[in-house]
């Protein structure tokens, strides 16, 4: 059941119009000494202050009733179990059956064989004379394995370097490629198909620099995660490593595609990211509602975006390491949940995914907090620290969690024009009207936001992290009974810019429309 058809649903909109609406969590901290307890929650890796956000007690138990009455349970072990829960590619949905301790998730012997096969490649390349390992792909391919190895630094091999190519910008690969010796690089050719438009034209460029450079054993120095064998091999590649159609590409970190990974932290470490996020997945498996992060994470984005009209959440990791996790969530959120018809194809009459976005602390305080704090859009934040630094300079991990903290605080507390009156403000202009000076200094605070506190950035925790945000997606889509595993919207502009592709080469403009019949003669001339 789609969640506007639920009694919870016309509960919450009265409750929001009564008391949601008007919440104000500078009160309600007053009035509740134990909110951070009751809005706490520790999940496997991961702990969570959702006491911040502008929800109640009645908000909760509504938002529970809403997930009972869409069948949030019933979705989610059906999702587990392998049913097809993508519906309309007839497909299962089982990235969690990637990272199940053998013989404990569907199609086990299969994801075991490919895993065990993956992870002893990778220790051969770890100790096969390699300097650098190049991963071209796109997407899923990219972004997840990008977002991982850049996260678990610390755990790299020295000597091993690690480098991404997505974008057909040849700005992307041409640099890369003066910086590296071909006797020494491995290239790896993420793609299902051996199709991609983006990832193949790269692959070929890698391909011809290669034998350019005085390269002369293809199948050393490429392999391919790729259910297309007999393509790969015509590219002279003999080292592949498949995986399933119901492995969709923003959850493929966890599968062959993880190979990148593999090589960049070994196969230990790898084992222990694929156990965080089992750790993750029993969790929303097994927790009831009233204690599931995950499930009441993604109840609360249904409670932002369709009831307080919130457009956008912004991600804040206070840790270097996550810099490019934003980025990866983006296409997990943004691609999984952007939908506008549920499932039986149907116009849905409320907002769904959010814009995502965001950037590591702290520099993000120096470039879009000034919004966030006095803006005239409410931006919930998600707040990300990690106690433990892998550094040894405790003087600037103090300063960094002190920051994470203090913007919290501020976005909930504000400060009024009063407060603001009895600062001094050394920068002001010396003959500016006092009370116009307070009007711009001041913040209205009351502002959301989550923060979400790990022990240390390890492979395991990891692991969890992205399990998290995973299900929590799923919720989501649940209540707004969309399907959260399909992206037809990307089709479009791939079907335009292949019938484009002959047009470059012959000018030809006729039947296009006039703005872009004018730029591709511009960019022709």
């Amino acid at each position: 059941m789609r969640g506007d058809w639920t009694v919870a649903w016309s509960g919450l909109r009265g409750h929001w119009q009564a008391h949601g609406r008007d919440l104000d969590l500078r009160q309600a901290f007053n009035n509740d000494p134990q909110r951070f307890e009751r809005f706490g929650l520790q999940a496997p890796e991961v702990f969570a202050d959702l006491s911040k956000q502008r929800w109640d007690e009645a908000t909760r138990r509504l938002l529970l009733e809403l997930a009972r009455e869409v069948g949030l349970e019933a979705r989610r072990d059906a999702l587990l179990s392998g049913a097809t829960v993508n519906t309309t590619e007839g497909r299962a949905v089982l990235h969690t059956a990637l990272r199940a301790p053998k013989g404990q998730g569907p199609f086990s012997d299969e994801v075991h064989a490919v895993l065990e096969r993956m992870l002893a490649y990778a220790e051969e390349v770890r100790a096969g004379g390699y300097t650098d390992v190049v991963n071209i792909g796109i997407g899923g391919s990219d972004l997840g394995p990008l977002m991982v190895v850049k996260a678990l630094q610390p755990y790299t091999r020295p000597g091993l370097r690690s480098h991404f190519v997505s974008n057909v910008d040849g700005h992307d690969i041409a640099p890369l490629l003066a910086q590296l010796d071909p006797a020494t690089t491995l290239f790896i050719v993420a793609s299902k198909t051996f199709t991609t438009q983006e990832t193949m034209a790269n692959a070929q460029v890698a391909r011809a620099w290669f034998l350019e450079k005085g390269g002369t054993d293809i199948a050393r120095h490429f392999a391919a995660t790729t259910t297309n064998v007999p393509a790969a091999a015509a590219f002279g590649i003999d080292k592949t490593f498949g995986f399933w159609d119901w492995v969709g590409g923003r959850y493929s970190l966890w599968s062959a595609i993880g190979l990148p990974i593999a090589i960049a932290i070994g196969a230990d470490n790898f084992r222990e990211l694929l156990a965080g996020a089992h750790a993750m997945d029993r969790h929303f498996a097994e927790a009831p509602l009233e204690r599931n992060l995950p499930a009441l994470m993604g109840l609360l984005e249904v409670w932002n975006r369709d009831f307080h009209h919130y457009t956008s959440r912004c991600v804040a990791p206070y840790h270097q390491g996550l810099a490019r996790l934003p980025a990866y969530l983006q296409q997990l959120e943004m691609e999984s949940n952007g939908k506008r018809v549920d499932f039986n194809g149907d116009p849905v009459p409320f907002e769904t995914s959010p814009l995502v976005w965001g950037e590591p602390g702290t520099n993000g305080q120096h470039a879009f907090f000034q919004m966030l704090h006095q803006g005239t859009d409410v931006i919930p934040v998600e707040f990300i620290a990690v106690r433990e630094p892998a550094h040894p300079h405790a003087d600037l991990q103090v300063k960094l969690l002190a920051n994470c903290l203090a913007q919290s605080q501020a976005l909930m507390l504000g400060k009024t024009a009063d407060e603001a009156s009895s600062e001094k403000a050394p920068t002001a202009a010396s003959d500016i009207d006092p009370a116009v000076l307070a009007r711009h200094r001041s913040f209205p605070g009351n502002r959301p936001s989550t923060t979400l506190l790990l022990e240390r950035l390890t492979p395991r925790s990891l692991g969890a992290l992205v399990a998290l945000y995973e299900h929590r997606v799923f919720t989501s889509g649940v209540v707004w009974g969309i399907n959260s595993y399909d992206q037809w919207g990307v089709e479009l502009g791939k079907a335009l810019c292949n019938a484009l592709l002959p047009r470059f080469e012959s000018g030809d403009v006729a039947g296009l429309d006039g703005s872009t019949a004018g730029l591709l003669k511009r960019l022709r001339a």
